[in-house]
């Protein structure tokens, strides 16, 4: 198969964590062609089709050097037996943009994964209102006001951005409310952005986890990313230490409830954040953590998801 992933440079990949690195490493394994590019080499013209400024490469095996170009050209990309949106958030206009091409391409005829719709429709913080009743006590708002009353009845809070990621802009606010109208400024703009707002939940001490469903079936084991020193963010990226284990049947549970649902809508992968019993994110635009569970577990998470795409690239 030929294979294009549209990602963040290549260049500034690490490799030893990266989940997309894994991804095409066993496709190569498996004896198919890849391709990279990033979403701002997608272009469309009308009377062509979608196409892009595509790298092909081989993995090399090196740690620094880890991959080759063996030919740069202009692709379209319905040429591609499957085409994987891998690319980082922020969840912004460009990245709806994209969609949108990636969307056309569909159209004619490319097997896009995950799909171009499903990708917008479902915004990372937003996708867990669908399922209120697998949350935390939640708020979404611009409102400084209703913010000061989410607090005044709950008494300790998350607030957070919806365009963040890796725990960037999270901040904790407890019963004294100290600094609370700082944060709200801070992250509502005045008014002019939403913010989301949570009960914090006491269980995050034990770790936020990482379920990963592919094809809507969850991976035998999460990892659950464990907060250090006095950081209340389980996110690898704000230094938490992430120790793969088995799902507990809840996870299970949750998982196999939501994954189905998801995955008949076109998302093959979703990475489920699961503080205790409460989901706090649905990832849908780049999810990770494949290596880790991999190298931790044994559990050769790049291979279920190499399995799973094949079976939908066949099956479209």
């Amino acid at each position: 198969m030929n294979l294009l992933y549209v990602a963040d440079p290549l260049e500034h990949f690490k490799i030893y964590k990266d989940t997309t690195f894994a991804m095409m490493r066993e496709a190569q394994r498996r004896g198919h062609r890849i391709a990279a590019c990033e979403p701002r080499d997608l272009h469309w013209q009308r009377g062509d089709m979608v196409q892009a400024r595509v790298r092909w490469i081989q993995l090399t095996g090196g740690a620094s050097e880890w991959f080759k170009e063996t030919a740069l050209e202009s692709a379209v990309l319905k040429d591609f037996d499957g085409v994987l949106m891998r690319k980082d958030p922020p969840f912004d206009a460009e990245f709806i943009y994209a969609t949108h091409l990636l969307e056309q391409a569909e159209r004619e005829g490319a097997r896009v994964f995950n799909r171009p719709a499903a990708l917008r429709n479902h915004p990372e913080k937003l996708a867990i209102m669908e399922w209120p009743e697998w949350i935390a006590p939640t708020l979404v708002t611009r409102s400084a006001q209703e913010i000061r009353r989410f607090h005044d009845a709950h008494r300790d809070i998350i607030l957070k951005p919806l365009d963040g990621m890796g725990g960037m802009g999270i901040f904790r606010v407890q019963a004294d409310g100290l600094n609370l109208g700082s944060i709200i400024e801070t992250l509502n703009k005045g008014g002019a952005q939403t913010v989301m707002v949570q009960r914090y939940l006491p269980e995050i001490v034990d770790g936020d986890k990482r379920v990963l469903v592919i094809g809507g079936k969850p991976v035998p084991y999460c990892l659950a990313r464990v907060p250090q020193g006095n950081d209340i963010r389980g996110n690898l990226a704000a230094g938490a230490k992430g120790e793969a284990r088995p799902l507990t049947v809840a996870d299970r549970a949750t998982a196999e409830a939501i994954g189905p649902v998801l995955a008949q809508r076109g998302l093959l992968l979703i990475g489920l954040d699961i503080i205790g019993t409460h989901i706090t994110e649905i990832n849908v635009t780049s999810p990770t953590c494949f290596q880790e569970i991999t190298e931790q577990s044994g559990c050769d998470v790049a291979a279920l998801f190499q399995d799973a795409l094949e079976a939908a690239i066949t099956a479209a």
